[in-house]
């Protein structure tokens, strides 16, 4: 059974930078044929922020945060990333690792059926 750990989430101040893991446990292969950052603010339902395809690397981020966050993988640690530079207060919120059994790039949440329990990142003025 496939199992996601995140970690990396911390306290920042705003136009600081964070790299978010996922290492992955278990499963097999097919678990995890792509793989998300969501991410759920207080107050806000969860939303998708970056997605990956592991068999080809297509990546997708959302337009609100492109120009600052990048996804990535590493196939050999079995690790997935998020870079996040320029850090807003707006980015504030716990942020989830997410894979799914199927090849897409979908922000929706149902494409994704094993979740971890999220790293907290907190951005102050």
């Amino acid at each position: 059974q496939l199992t996601l750990g995140e970690s990396g989430g911390a306290s920042v101040q705003a136009g600081g930078s964070l790299r978010l893991s996922c290492a992955d446990f278990g499963g097999s292969y097919k678990d995890r044929r792509s793989m998300a950052w969501f991410r759920q603010r207080p107050g806000e339902g969860r939303e998708a922020v970056a997605t990956l395809k592991t068999n080809d690397g297509i990546t997708y981020v959302i337009d609100s945060v492109k120009d600052r966050f990048t996804i990535s993988q590493d196939n050999v640690q079995n690790t997935l990333y998020l870079q996040m530079n320029d850090l807003k207060p707006e980015d504030t919120a716990m942020y989830y690792c997410a894979a799914s059994s199927g090849f897409t790039n979908s922000l929706a949440r149902n494409w994704y059926q094993t979740w971890g329990q999220g790293t907290l990142v907190v951005v102050s003025t």
